[in-house]
């Protein structure tokens, strides 16, 4: 990965929300560099060296932004972005990439890129020009969310696992989408009576806990890979491991 300007490793965080960037980046090396400055300016970044693999990440879990070289080991990164446009899945795609003829651009934007960076970059540059197709996704809300097999449909109001529609009662999905919007990181018991109740419930009360229980035997009872855990002392936590 050629890079100008990275930040030293003593800067301040320009976040504060943790927001949840997927690198896809051939060279392990680079993919590590680059996230580790993404971690230090209050990001989450995973990681993907080919194709095939970016793609199941970004099916399994909801990412503010992907980064896309171009040049990967099973294919080119343009595919990567179209495939999750076919399936409706508009998550701002960077591409990062060292082919920088204009035909390329075009074909990157086109391919449904929201923006196109040549290599050697600014990384500070490569910031900004997150904080931006961010910033716009933002202003359109997230209306489907996924984890694994699980999809919430915001709009419709249904919840799907594997395709089978399931039946819940509104505090439930709502209780399913605060996990869903943090998916992946432990949601504590009060930010849940927050989200979901207000915390408009009597001090000591079992609620929480019996909803949950509730809410789990819906989402896992027919799968042998169970989504919803308990993070003991702590609170919950919805993931697709």
């Amino acid at each position: 990965m050629q890079c100008l300007d990275l930040p030293c490793s003593n800067s301040n965080p320009i976040k504060q929300a943790v927001m949840k960037i997927l690198v896809v980046e051939d060279d392990p090396d680079s993919g590590t560099v680059l996230a580790l400055g993404l971690a230090e300016h209050g990001y989450d970044a995973e990681c993907a060296t080919a194709c095939a693999q970016a793609i199941a990440l970004a099916e399994q879990t909801s990412f503010d932004a992907m980064i896309v070289d171009r040049g990967l080991p099973d294919g080119d990164g343009l595919e990567v972005v179209k495939a999750l446009r076919v399936q409706k899945i508009e998550t701002p795609a960077i591409f990062l990439t060292a082919l920088g003829d204009v035909s390329d651009r075009i074909n990157g934007l086109r391919a449904g890129g929201d923006d196109y960076l040549i290599k050697p970059f600014s990384f500070p540059e490569l910031l900004a020009r997150l904080e931006a197709v961010t910033r716009r996704n933002q202003a359109a809300p997230q209306t489907l969310l996924r984890v694994g097999d699980l999809e919430m449909d915001l709009i419709a109001g249904t919840v799907k696992r594997s395709g089978n529609e399931l039946a819940l009662q509104p505090r439930e999905f709502r209780l399913l989408e605060v996990l869903m919007r943090n998916a992946g990181q432990t949601v504590t018991r009060s930010m849940l009576l927050e989200g979901v109740w207000k915390f408009q419930v009597e001090p000591g009360t079992k609620i929480l806990e019996v909803q949950m229980s509730r809410l789990r035997h819906k989402i896992d009872q027919e799968s042998s890979r169970p989504l919803i855990h308990t993070v003991r002392g702590s609170g919950y936590c919805i993931r697709a491991d």
